[in-house]
């Protein structure tokens, strides 16, 4: 079964600080507005452009992206 993508970077939380998709994972984790359910590329970076703190970032996210595509081949 597909995750969101909230759930697949969830995975990240935890991990070593200077790994800048830790810090987003964690960063999304604390915001209780992001779209814990969504999929939609568009929509999360949306989101993320008008929400964006220094760990929410455009840069970390694309990297997220693209392992998330990678593992549900979507």
């Amino acid at each position: 079964m597909k995750k969101s993508f909230y759930h697949f970077a969830l995975t990240y939380r935890g991990g070593e600080w200077s790994d800048e998709k830790v810090r987003f994972a964690e960063s999304m984790f604390l915001d209780h507005a992001f779209p814990k359910m969504s999929d939609s590329f568009e929509e999360l970076t949306n989101y993320i452009e008008f929400q964006s703190d220094e760990y929410l970032t455009i840069g970390a996210f694309d990297q997220l992206w693209d392992l998330y595509e990678n593992k549900f081949s979507i």
